[in-house]
């Protein structure tokens, strides 16, 4: 089968983990990567979980060679808004050299062509130079809640000297890129209580207090004029920038196009943040704190002159190296609460959290990732810091030990997590060129 017409059977599975009744797709989907790494000639194995299965393949273990263990994930996001999409989303179309479907990008097309490269080896050559371990999850989106668990548990297979990772994205303008560094996540919802039930505006208003006004005060509170979080302590270990990422972060800039490039993909006509950092700095070298939803009171059509009872806000921070996501979830409690008015109630649910993950895009690994990519692209890889959060990363380098190298495949524009996603035809088959040069790569790297 053609390497377009594998990647469409693979996006036609609803390997959704977010929802439960797609569990039998999930399954589906984890036996349809099995039978692939079989057919490749690899040893492979579904495990299961107490949620989603991880499907396992690996080479016979050579001791002279190097092993390399390849992460990626099948699960997806949800696809709505449904009618946001051009077709439907799990119904594969080709246009314009791009292929659309949930997954195309994140991360469906991206850990395929890693598949089909050790395929085109080993049916070329009959080996590869190092072993390979494939580790391919279906909780990614939803934070990996079982896979240090499976880490742990088969921790003596899974042994390896490093990780390689494609699911981050090219740089600006679709460049080659090796993501060296990406931030971490502390997640938060807070609900404001104030009165027993909605309350008469005319009639309360100006003696009770509004908690759609107190939780504005709260959220406008964790920045000021000049876009610095505000919360005590909340720079204590940021690690700064050496001279070389500033070089790194410049350069991507001249590369993409700056600001001018940022605000055409993101749509906006004005960019903002932290003072005293360029754009490219602020996206993946900086924390920030952020409002992901809010809400409170009459949402309908037209006035209806209430006093909310409640009103809520989920945030998320986006975290640096060294900084400890329960330290700054603490910290940001302790904060809000003081920021906190009588007459309200303030409550605090913290959510799901994973740490920032960096690694040396100048060791003998990391010079391999980078001539990996500038043969398959035909030009040197810039430098990224991902503003984006993979939480497992820290976990790899906890329980394996190794480090992990992010070789990203997706067009920055592919829409992930949005309607109409999409992975360039180039880039998809250009990640096949790929995974043949790093296997080779680092097969001398050690």
């Amino acid at each position: 089968m053609e390497p377009l017409e594998e990647l469409k059977a693979f996006l036609r599975f609803q390997s959704i983990s977010t929802q439960p009744e797609h569990a039998p797709d999930l399954t589906s989907c984890a036996e349809w990567l099995r039978n692939k790494l079989m057919a490749i000639g690899l040893n492979a194995k579904v495990h299961a979980t107490s949620g989603s299965p991880v499907v396992v393949a690996s080479t016979p273990r050579d001791p002279a060679k190097r092993t390399v263990l390849i992460y990626g994930h099948y699960d997806v996001q949800p696809p709505d808004p449904l009618q946001g999409w051009t077709t439907p989303p799990f119904e594969p179309r080709v246009e314009a050299g791009r292929i659309y479907a949930r997954g195309a990008a994140d991360n469906k097309g991206q850990i395929l062509a890693h598949i089909l490269g050790v395929a085109e080896t080993l049916g070329e050559k009959g080996s590869l130079p190092v072993n390979v371990i494939f580790l391919i999850e279906g909780e990614e989106e939803i934070g990996s809640p079982n896979l240090a668990d499976f880490l742990r548990a088969h921790k003596e297979d899974l042994a390896c000297d490093l990780v390689a990772i494609s699911d981050t994205a090219m740089a600006p303008g679709n460049q080659p890129a090796l993501t060296y560094a990406l931030r971490g996540i502390a997640a938060m919802e807070l609900l404001v209580r104030g009165p027993a039930r909605d309350l008469h505006s005319g009639l309360f208003g100006g003696a009770v207090a509004n908690p759609a006004t107190v939780l504005a005060r709260l959220l406008a509170s964790l920045h000021d004029a000049e876009g610095r979080v505000l919360i005590p302590g909340f720079y204590d270990a940021v690690r700064p920038l050496e001279p070389w990422e500033r070089d790194a972060a410049a350069d991507l800039e001249k590369a993409s196009g700056g600001d001018a490039a940022i605000k055409e993909l993101a749509g906006v006509s004005e960019l903002v943040g932290e003072k005293g950092f360029t754009t490219i700095e602020r996206i993946g070298a900086r924390p920030t704190a952020e409002v992901n939803g809010i809400g409170g009171g009459y949402q309908g059509e037209g006035t209806k002159t209430v006093l909310p009872k409640e009103a809520f806000a989920k945030l998320t921070f986006r975290l640096v190296a060294d900084q400890d996501p329960e330290v700054i979830l603490t910290a940001a409690e302790e904060y809000l609460r003081s920021q906190t008015p009588p007459g309200v109630l303030l409550e605090v649910v913290t959510g799901h959290s994973g740490d920032a993950y960096q690694s040396d895009p100048h060791s003998p690994d990391g010079l391999a990732a980078r001539k990996a990519l500038a043969g398959a692209f035909g030009a040197e890889p810039l430098l990224l810091r991902d503003g984006g959060s993979i939480p497992i990363l820290a976990t790899l380098k906890e329980i394996l030990g190794v480090d992990s190298y992010l070789l990203g495949l997706a067009n920055p524009d592919s829409r992930i997590h949005s309607p109409d996603e999409n992975m360039l035809i180039e880039n998809f088959l250009g990640g096949i060129r790929m995974n043949r040069i790093l296997l080779e790569e680092l097969g001398k790297a050690g």
